[in-house]
């Protein structure tokens, strides 16, 4: 028997050589959403940061490089990962969420769109080959795998490129202590129909928009100190609402992909959530656990790289997945044909997903 599978069989990362650490933010003078300034010294700050969040460093891009750019050299990493002429990818899908910012400026372009541009930067000259953006917060790369699936289930296409790319670095207010939160970088797959003798890839999902109450707990702003330009925006959040909500709802989503999945609990060997908060992560994740009524969390079952590459949002899980499979993540690099992994995010919007897929190897 013969199994239509969709696989990832090609990946690629670009993560940034500019290293920020913690004590880098030392010089910043921070200020709640009110205009208040934070008592507490840059140390205090810093050690309740890193010890929620998990975070001693991540990583900026330099002044030359663009969403763009380091969209395209993940993409490039992917192509030659897969093997593949370039000419016979159908779409190219590219998260992103604020477009190219040029350094020392918060202005967007997103005109034409980065997945455009990158189509460009690659050379593709296949008209056929349709580049569109998506913007879907943190989430976006995964909802970018689950629309190239459906486009290659309907037989629209067979060969996609999905790429994760996104500079925060620039889009964030240093008066804003949740800005030592954010980071750049960018993750690419190229997602493909492959026909083999077992069921591997994808095997089910779950999606869900929540936009009621929920829709502007990540927000553009104005900074946070009093007197600043009212037509300048950053990237801010409600964290604690963020938190809760993430706790409440990721778990449900993952267990809903899982049971639509037929697949066990205890077939899970790696799960790939998004690096937004270790803390919170963990938090997931044993929750998720608790549906099953399972109390302690498996040895090694999530990834990290938040304490070193910060929230790149839509690069986090790609940028992760490229590492693992490629064993250049210490700890994780013992995935092995038809081991069951999960895929789950949550972001701005508030949009949660999670995809079921089994590893060919």
């Amino acid at each position: 028997m013969k199994f239509q599978n969709i696989l990832i069989t090609g990946t690629g990362s670009y993560i940034p050589t500019k290293i920020i650490k913690n004590e880098d933010f030392a010089a910043n003078k921070f200020y709640d959403l009110d205009g208040k300034v934070f008592e507490q010294s840059h140390s205090e700050i810093s050690e309740k940061f890193r010890a929620i969040t998990g975070i001693k460093e991540r990583r900026y891009v330099t002044d030359d490089l663009l969403c763009s750019d380091i969209g395209h050299i993940a993409g490039e990493q992917a192509i030659k990962d897969a093997g593949i002429d370039r000419e016979t990818i159908d779409h190219i899908i590219v998260a992103q969420n604020f477009g190219d910012i040029k350094a020392g400026t918060i202005q967007t372009d997103m005109l034409p769109s980065i997945a455009s541009k990158i189509k460009n930067k690659l050379g593709i000259i296949n008209p056929k080959c349709i580049a569109y953006d998506i913007i879907f917060g943190c989430p976006g790369w995964l909802q970018g795998v689950l629309q190239a699936q459906s486009f290659i289930l309907t037989g629209m296409a067979r060969r996609c490129l999905i790429i994760g790319s996104e500079t925060l670095s620039r889009t964030v207010d240093k008066n804003d202590r949740d800005s030592m939160i954010y980071s750049d970088g960018a993750g690419a797959t190229i997602l493909e129909a492959v026909e083999t003798d077992e069921q591997l890839g994808i095997l089910s999902y779950s999606m869900g928009t929540f936009s009621t109450k929920e829709a502007y707990y990540l927000y553009r702003g104005k900074g946070n100190v009093d007197g600043s330009n009212p037509l300048v925006s950053y990237l801010k959040m409600h964290g604690r609402k963020i938190y809760e909500f993430a706790l409440t709802h990721v778990p449900e989503a993952m267990k809903e992909c899982l049971d639509k999945s037929g697949n066990s609990i205890h077939e899970v060997v790696k799960i790939f959530i998004h690096q937004a908060n270790e803390k919170m992560d963990y938090e997931i994740v044993k929750r998720f656990y608790r549906l099953y009524k399972i109390k302690a969390i498996p040895k090694n079952i999530m990834p990290m790289s938040i304490g070193k590459l910060g929230n790149s949002s839509v690069a986090t899980i790609p940028t992760l997945y490229d590492r693992i499979t490629k064993g250049t993540c210490d700890e994780h690099h013992d995935l092995k044909k038809g081991d069951l992994v999960l895929f789950a995010s949550v972001g701005a919007g508030m949009n949660i997903n999670a995809v079921a897929y089994r590893y060919q190897g």
